[in-house]
């Protein structure tokens, strides 16, 4: 039985025009089903950045369509984009994003408020959280009094508080070391494994082998879609098969 959808892309395009036009994605067709892991890899300037801000609801494409947790995006006005952002996108950035004056558990507990969950709630759902990624103990710390593996955890919890439809990470082992690196990894796969959609970009193979499937870009377009099985936390992957692309992919 097929998956529902958590996001799908349609001969989506993006042209920036400062001067002449760049075509940053040209024709990409992709769909991410539910509870799904999949991994995007391509040299700088492949379109990997954009294709996250479209799926993000951080931007619309210039053609074609995204649907995110069922709705078009360019159908929606900022307003509405933001609030589809804040339901059904969780984000976990390289450089973690938090919010330098509020401890661990109002750093993973803000999300909720811009939805206008009450206090009680809002705690409650955070240190649920905290524990479940091993920082109960840390609730009160600040960033600053954080290792860089603690507030990537703390980044994870935050971009897990509201439920969403997908979690999107950009580079999320880039500022780590080896061993804190693989066990922020294995929190993405223990989620992923209780049903969480993810989508991660990464320019490092080990990284990318975590996933189901690697989706590779160059020059705006999808290359290839490599389906990847026995994927896990040993670091050991058996490569399944490749799907060489033209204009729709999946």
């Amino acid at each position: 039985m097929a998956r529902e959808t958590a996001v799908s892309l349609s001969n989506v395009r993006k042209t920036y025009r400062i001067g002449e036009p760049v075509h940053a994605l040209d024709g990409v067709s992709l769909e991410v089903p539910r509870g799904s892991y999949t991994a995007i890899m391509g040299p700088s300037g492949s379109g990997k950045s954009t294709l996250m801000n479209l799926v993000g609801c951080l931007d619309t494409p210039t053609a074609g369509e995204v649907v995110v947790g069922g709705r078009a995006i360019g159908d929606l006005g900022d307003r509405e984009r933001t609030r589809l952002r804040g339901t059904e996108v969780g984000f976990v950035f390289q450089t973690f994003n938090l919010m330098p004056r509020l401890n661990a558990l109002e750093n993973v507990a803000l999300p909720q408020l811009f939805q206008n969950v009450g206090r009680a709630e809002r705690r409650e759902r955070a240190r649920d959280l905290l524990e479940r990624v091993g920082l109960a103990d840390r609730a009160d710390h600040l960033p600053n009094e954080l290792s860089g593996g603690q507030r990537q955890r703390v980044a994870l919890a935050r971009a897990l508080v509201n439920d969403p439809a997908i979690v999107l990470a950009d580079e999320p082992s880039g500022n780590l070391d080896t061993d804190t690196e693989a066990d922020v990894l294995d929190l993405f796969d223990e989620f992923h494994a209780a049903g969480t959609t993810m989508l991660v970009v990464t320019h490092e193979r080990h990284v990318a082998e975590r996933a189901d499937r690697i989706v590779h870009l160059l020059d705006g377009r999808i290359e290839r879609i490599e389906e990847l099985d026995g994927a896990g936390s040993d670091g050991v992957t058996t490569p399944g098969r490749e799907t060489e692309t033209g204009d729709d992919p999946r």
